[in-house]
Order: C-alpha cells, then sequence, then structure tokens
C-alpha cells in the first residue's frame, strides 16, 4: 500500500517546477491563473522559465533543475508540486533527488509524460503521484475536465471513471496497484533500479510520436523482460502522432487503431484483462490516474475503473 499525501486546503501552495523542457511564460498563465481560481497559490520554481541548450533545449542545467525539485520536494510550505511540462530531462534528476523532508511530509507530484521518471522513483520509496495533465497543456485547449479532475484528487474526492468497451479489449476483473506511465519512459527505465515493480500489479501505458517499429520494440521490450508474465491487468491509453504523418491516416487520432492493433498482437498470447482507448495520455482528455493507487478494473461491455 502505497502512501498518499494529505488533501489540500484552500490557501495552499503549489510549486511549479520545470524538470525537463524548456518553458515560455505564455505558456503557463492560464495554468496559473487556473490554480489561483481554484483557491491555491503557486508558487514558481526559481529556474521555472530558465533555458540551458545542450542538444535540447532544458529548462537549465541539471543543477538547477535538481535545485528546483528538492526545494519543491523538501519546502515544508509547499503541499503540492506540479511539473510544468514533460519532453526530456528528468532522469538527470533522480540520482540526485532529496526526499528528507518529503518523507515526513509527503505532496502530491503532477504530470506524465517525461515525468514518468520521477513518479517511477517515487513509487520505488513507496509514494503515489498523479499521472495527469501538466501546466502547459493548459495553453493547447485541453478539457476543463482533465484538470477539474485534478483539483478533485487534491481535494480528496474518490475517483471512479466508466467508459464504453473498445473492440480490442479483453474482458475480466481484476485489482490491484497502479503502476505505469508513458511507454518509452517505463521502457527506458527497464533494468535499472528505477523501473517499475510489475508483479502484481495493473500497468498503463501511453505514448506519442513513435514509428509503428519502435513501439513494437519497446512492447518486446516489456515482453523479453518478463512484465507480461507479472500484471495482472493492463490499460492502453493514447497513442497519437504514430508512424508517418502522411501514411498514417490516424496520425492525428488520439487513439491510433494500427498502434492497438501492434499492441494486441504482442500480447495476445496473454490472458490478462486489458483495456484499450482510456483517455490518458498526451490528448486533450488527459483525465488524471493515481500511480500507486489500489484499483478495481472491470472490463465487460462496459469498463470501469475505481480507485480505493
Amino acid at each position: 500500500m502505497k502512501i498518499f499525501p494529505k488533501s489540500l486546503k484552500k490557501g495552499d501552495r503549489i510549486a511549479i517546477i520545470s524538470p525537463a523542457g524548456a518553458v515560455e511564460p505564455s505558456q503557463l498563465e492560464k495554468g496559473i491563473e487556473m490554480i489561483k481560481s481554484k483557491g491555491f497559490e503557486p508558487v514558481l520554481g526559481k529556474n521555472l522559465y530558465t533555458k540551458f541548450s545542450n542538444g535540447y533545449n532544458y529548462a537549465g542545467t541539471e543543477e538547477q533543475r535538481t535545485h528546483d525539485i528538492n526545494w519543491a520536494l523538501n519546502d515544508p510550505e509547499i503541499s503540492a508540486i506540479w511539473a510544468s511540462r514533460g519532453g526530456y530531462g528528468c532522469q538527470h534528476l533522480i540520482e540526485n533527488l532529496n526526499l528528507k523532508g518529503f518523507t515526513k511530509n509527503p505532496k502530491w507530484y503532477i504530470g506524465y509524460s517525461d515525468n514518468t521518471v520521477i513518479q517511477s522513483y517515487l513509487l520505488k520509496k513507496g509514494f503515489a503521484s498523479i499521472h495527469g495533465q501538466t501546466i502547459k497543456t493548459s495553453s493547447f485547449g485541453v478539457t476543463d475536465e482533465s484538470y477539474d479532475l485534478t483539483f478533485n484528487i487534491l481535494k480528496g474526492k474518490p475517483l471512479k471513471y466508466t467508459l464504453k468497451s473498445n473492440h480490442f479489449n479483453k474482458e475480466g476483473n481484476v485489482e490491484g496497484e497502479l503502476v505505469g506511465g508513458n511507454l518509452a519512459l517505463v521502457y527506458a527505465l527497464l533494468g535499472t533500479k528505477y523501473s517499475f515493480d510489475f508483479k502484481d500489479k495493473i500497468l498503463f501505458i501511453e505514448d506519442i510520436g513513435e514509428n509503428f517499429y519502435a513501439l513494437d520494440r519497446m512492447m518486446m521490450s516489456l515482453e523479453m523482460a518478463g512484465v507480461f508474465t507479472k500484471i495482472k491487468g493492463l490499460i492502453i491509453g493514447g497513442m497519437t502522432n504514430m508512424g508517418d504523418e502522411k501514411e498514417n491516416k490516424h496520425y492525428e487520432d488520439s487513439f491510433d487503431e494500427f498502434a492497438y492493433k501492434l499492441i494486441s498482437d504482442r500480447i495476445s498470447e496473454y490472458s490478462f484483462p486489458t483495456v484499450f482507448a482510456f483517455p490518458n495520455g498526451h490528448i486533450h482528455n488527459n483525465i488524471p490516474l493515481i500511480l500507486g493507487s489500489e484499483v478495481s478494473l472491470k472490463a465487460g461491455k462496459n469498463v470501469t475503473l475505481t480507485f480505493k
């Protein structure tokens, strides 16, 4: 059973940090105002808007980004941490994370994409986190629901989803701890001490912008690592901008049909319940999941996912 941070109350402070890619102030304005409108106080990390180019446009050097995340994790006046965006760079930080103050005062960490690395680290230490919209995505016209539901989690409200079934689904009922996130990062952590513990877990995966062969390669790596013999269930979220834009008629779709077929084929010999087209990932309706939560997954004519 993972440790859940305490619920937030009006006036609590939410740190906004950039652990990976660089952001512009204009990209965060809407999200920052939204936090204020919900009654919380956004507190900006020192290097939130810093830029450092080193083969990629990072939000500061490794030292600068590590400084900000360790400040947010350990400052007793901070009640939650919200990543400005993903991109690439979170792997630079995890060797130097400090949880000394965090363990005494656990707080929600919110993000997705590259933030899967931080969330996997927190799970290894026993702490749940929120896999949901970053601050930057609020400027992209994403659904209000995806943020409202995140604030509901912060306030301690129960979470339950009911969805339509997908033709790729495998029916069944299962209970277990939810782990996972962005498939590319789940794959990148395989074989490291920061990889998720998959035994008896329900695995969630999503991705964006991968060639189909790369998607298949990642699924094969999970298979060869024994992941599919360990998990109790699988949830597949958004798969968008996959393959070649000129050749893939589903390129802009949130739930790419051919990507789903590749995944379905790769797990065909396994009998665990499987749910496709869950609305979480690099998509406009990116509704939050609680990584580390015990969940009940029921896949039949409809799909229900209940967080305990």
